[in-house]
């Protein structure tokens, strides 16, 4: 199995999140000894069911394990989010030091129901699909542009299962996520929104178009927007601004968690990602948006990301806050070769912001620097920036 970039806590209890497909189950199993933990998966019926129908089951089925298991792993926690409260009783009692490690595709229904959260008790993780550290030598940027880096992409040996794959997706997630949990009274609307809001990633968000292109209210489009957030497969950018409260009155960008997923809800899978089109380029930006996303949540280093646009229409596709650290300035060019006028937005604009570094990003091999701006391959500026 490869080395995942997660930080799994050795005792603490933690919850761990992130999207169907990216390998929670995979990678606690090859984490923990089989020997010494307890699986329950929610998503079997009739482990669901007994525990629904007696609130005490799994207290009592807890307490009647021996002390050679020392962890209890509850798969899809969000299915029901009483059941922390179960856990919670067992972190304050059982005469049993134990590790709960609590896995969820969705953190809404725990948000909505008032979940106990188990009140710091409890470490938060997220997982992501693979990221290049974690695939090595398997890693081409081609392929990810292509079909993504979700786990299951690494097994299948043929481009054809792949696309049957991605295919699926999309109904899996509103068949187990959506309709399942009944997240959205009616599921048509949701399954439109998905295909509309796979069309515009990466690009700022016009909730009246998308409203009207649907057939709901902006109201319910922001509401949309909000669930992929909860269930993992959207990442949102505010809009950059000194000011918080300037910044919230924006529209957001919002980046869906996978290149593979939003080719397969835009049904782009057929069509290539070439370099040098305007589709290449955007899934390039995706690509590297999500990664640098990914990785300060491994890190857990408290960076906050948004986009740059001024009133004159310039844009620049990321800004990172580092604490501790110059604001990063960063223009993504799928381009190979990096000439003057790529730096031209970088330069425009860096002047008003004289704390701030210009990163240029591309697929350019060759370092640059011009003034402030230092241009890099994208692997190194994913290490570096």
């Amino acid at each position: 199995m490869l080395q995942r970039k997660v930080n799994i806590p050795k005792e603490q209890s933690f919850f761990l999140f992130g999207a169907r497909g990216t390998g929670k189950s995979t990678l606690l199993k090859a984490s923990l000894p089989p020997a010494e933990t307890l699986y329950l998966d929610l998503l079997l019926r009739e482990t669901e069911e007994a525990i629904l129908r007696d609130s005490r089951y799994f207290r009592r089925q807890v307490q009647a394990l021996s002390p050679e298991i020392r962890h209890v792993v509850i798969d899809e926690v969000q299915k029901i989010p009483s059941l922390l409260d179960e856990v919670h009783w067992l972190i304050e009692n059982d005469p049993t030091p134990r590790q709960y490690i609590l896995t969820g595709s969705s953190a809404r229904k725990l948000k909505l129901g008032a979940a106990n959260l188990l009140a710091g008790r409890a470490f938060v993780r997220y997982l992501y699909p693979f990221t290049p550290v974690e695939l090595g030598s398997s890693f081409h940027l081609e392929d990810a542009m292509r079909w993504g880096m979700l786990p299951r992409i690494y097994s299948l040996t043929s481009d054809e299962d792949r696309l049957d794959y991605l295919s699926s997706y999309g109904y899996t997630y509103l068949k187990e996520e959506i309709i399942a949990e009944q997240i959205v009274r009616k599921t048509e609307p949701f399954r439109r929104f998905l295909e509309v809001a796979a069309s515009v990633n990466g690009a700022i968000l016009n909730s009246k178009k998308l409203a009207d292109q649907i057939g709901v209210s902006s109201k319910t489009v922001l509401s949309f927007f909000e669930i992929l957030e909860d269930t993992h497969l959207g990442i949102a950018l505010d809009a950059f601004h000194t000011s918080v409260r300037r910044q919230v009155r924006q529209a957001p960008k919002w980046y869906l968690f996978d290149v593979g997923v939003a080719r397969a809800l835009a049904r782009m899978l057929k069509v290539d990602p070439l370099w040098g089109t305007s589709y290449g380029g955007s899934l390039f930006e995706q690509f590297l948006v999500v990664e640098w996303f990914k990785r300060a949540q491994y890190e857990r280093n408290d960076y906050r990301f948004s986009y740059l646009q001024t009133k004159s229409g310039l844009e620049i596709d990321l800004v990172i806050e580092r604490p501790g650290k110059p604001l990063a300035f960063i223009e993504i060019k799928s381009t190979d070769t990096v000439t003057e006028r790529d730096f031209w937005t970088l330069r425009r604009l860096l002047p008003d912001f004289p704390e701030a570094e210009g990163f240029l990003v591309s697929r350019d091999c060759i370092e640059q620097v011009s003034d402030r701006i230092r241009a890099l391959p994208w692997e190194r500026a994913l290490e570096e920036i």
